[in-house]
């Protein structure tokens, strides 16, 4: 009795050992999991791309042949040596020797099935039906040159109508009637620029050249006025800066940036539904998990232009929402991806310090992410939006602004102010509800279609 009872004693705790070590081993691999996913968003142990060799280029003749042993039924005589023949042009005579017992000659020097350059000829996946079989690629013919974006003045003239019936109105009342112009009158002009949110700085530097820049004969002629306004105008919101290639990289992270009620949200829609127009396939981020119904509102939006969106926890943490949808879009072949961000100034460091840990881990996902960040600022803020777009250039690397609102404001000079302070191209303008009135920015354009030709009486009168 007692052998047994102690054989039984042993065999039980033999039995809880090997429940408790394999109970050790789960926790130690879940411990293990968790901090190799701790340390690779925090930056430890980054994916390094992997760079892919390009393959060489498909001569002409490879691609008929391939595509002709891809043509091959399949049935055993598809096993043959006999060079497969090439399909003859369009319109040209059949050879004498067309017959079943006689192979067709090539159109090009025949090359067996079983000889196909490694370059030109792929594998052919496990499931093919066809032994043997390959499928080539044609060669893509050099891409196209973008046709040249046709100016559209007069489009943008009823965005801008607020803009236009105030202080550029006000600064053309100015003019009227005048065949000359008093010296004085250009201290009524600064108290027009001055209203107009341009800012003090540049309605100070545009009073000061124009004064320098015209002769004491032009001063005097109000067209020679209004022409300068209008051209350096256009001179301050034009960039060196190159056009964005949202193909340049792939996924192409685009960050986007700017206090709560800017319309961030309004524009990452828009700009998604103009991309996906160009066939491109884009993936939203939803990285403002602060606010309050932020992530429902780019979910609508994403569900309206067939967009996915990538989101987290309310309240969590926004760069792991970042990486974990630069990592989805790289496994996915995504396009763009379109970041969106927190915007919540009154806790200004705090923000700032969570935009920075974004990008961060934003270029941990991806090297080079993100490849641009653009700030979203309401033209409807007049001289706050250049005190905002000052905070957020201090702690962030900006390289684009969207300017929403105009269509709602006579404050639209502020562009003018943020332009020459800041130094940062503006990329698109609101200037409507629909998704058409996201507009590429265009400085000639802007200029023409805010000032017109003429000042005098006939301000609104823009073609």
């Amino acid at each position: 009795m007692e052998g047994g009872f102690h054989t039984d004693l042993i065999a039980a705790l033999v039995a809880l050992g090997g429940i408790a070590g394999l109970a050790s081993l789960a926790i130690y691999a879940i411990r293990r999991a968790k901090a190799a996913r701790r340390r690779q968003i925090e930056g430890v142990g980054a994916a390094v791309p992997v760079a892919r060799s390009k393959r060489p280029a498909l001569r002409p003749e490879d691609v008929e042949v391939g595509a002709a042993v891809a043509e091959l039924p399949a049935s055993d005589e598809s096993l043959s040596t006999t060079p497969t023949p090439a399909p003859l042009p369009a319109g040209r005579p059949s050879p004498a020797s067309d017959s079943p017992t006689a192979p067709r000659p090539l159109a090009r020097e025949a090359v067996p099935s079983g000889a196909i350059p490694e370059s030109a000829a792929p594998a052919a996946p496990p499931s093919s039906k066809v032994p043997g079989a390959v499928l080539v690629e044609k060669p893509r013919g050099p891409e196209r040159p973008m046709p040249a974006r046709k100016r559209d003045v007069a489009a943008l003239v009823p965005g801008l109508e607020p803009t236009r019936s105030g202080w550029v109105k006000r600064l053309g009342q100015l003019f009227a009637g005048k065949k000359e112009l008093d010296p004085t009158l250009l201290d009524e002009i600064e108290k027009v620029l001055l209203t107009a949110d341009i800012g003090v700085r540049t309605s100070q530097k545009l009073l000061d050249e124009l004064r320098e820049s015209l002769d004491k004969k032009s001063i005097k002629d109000p067209a020679a006025v209004w022409g300068y306004l209008r051209r350096r105008s256009a001179e301050i919101l034009t960039m060196d800066a190159p056009a964005v290639d949202f193909a340049s990289a792939q996924p192409f992270v685009l960050l986007i940036i700017g206090v709560n009620g800017s319309g961030k949200t309004t524009t990452i829609g828009k700009l998604a539904s103009k991309l996906q127009s160009q066939g491109k396939k884009v993936l939203l981020a939803a990285g403002d998990t602060f606010r309050a119904a932020a992530t429902e509102q780019l979910e609508v939006w994403g569900t309206k232009v067939g967009a996915p969106v990538v989101r987290g926890k309310e309240g969590g943490d926004p760069s792991s929402v970042v990486f974990d949808s630069v990592k989805r879009a790289r496994t996915e072949a995504i396009d763009v991806v379109i970041a969106d961000t927190a915007g919540r100034l009154h806790t200004k460091k705090n923000l700032m310090e969570e935009l920075q840990k974004v990008r961060r881990v934003a270029g941990k996902a991806m090297e080079g992410a993100p490849h641009e960040t653009w700030l979203v600022i309401d033209a409807t803020s007049g001289q706050n939006a250049i005190a905002q777009a000052q905070e957020f250039t201090k702690d962030m690397s900006v390289t684009g602004i969207v300017l929403t609102k105009l269509d709602g404001t006579a404050k639209g000079g502020v562009i003018l102010g943020i332009a020459d302070q800041l130094r940062i191209p503006v990329r698109y303008i609101g200037v409507g509800e629909r998704v058409d009135d996201l507009r590429e920015f265009d400085a000639e354009d802007f200029a023409a279609a805010l000032f017109g030709e003429t000042p005098v009486g006939v301000v609104d009168d823009v073609s």
